[in-house]
């Protein structure tokens, strides 16, 4: 089995910058969310479409995401 329909696109989710990469294997669609910033798999999802896949994935991330804390910088 291999990987078809590869997609890649950046997005924002909870104010964070996100790369969003999709692709089929087989007859499931496969999602990963990462940051952008540092490369960091933030979720992943699957679905039988492209979509689901892609929104399950973004759910997740933007779950997570709501719950990160930001750390002041410390030269501020």
């Amino acid at each position: 089995m291999r990987a078809e329909e590869y997609a890649e696109h950046v997005d924002e989710v909870a104010g964070w910058g996100v790369r969003v990469t999709s692709f089929r294997a087989g007859e499931q669609y496969h999602a990963t969310v990462e940051n952008t910033a540092v490369g960091a798999r933030i979720a992943r999802g699957t679905g039988a479409t492209r979509e689901s896949a892609e929104g399950d994935a973004l759910g997740k991330a933007e779950r997570r995401l709501l719950e990160t804390r930001v750390l002041p910088s410390p030269m501020e």
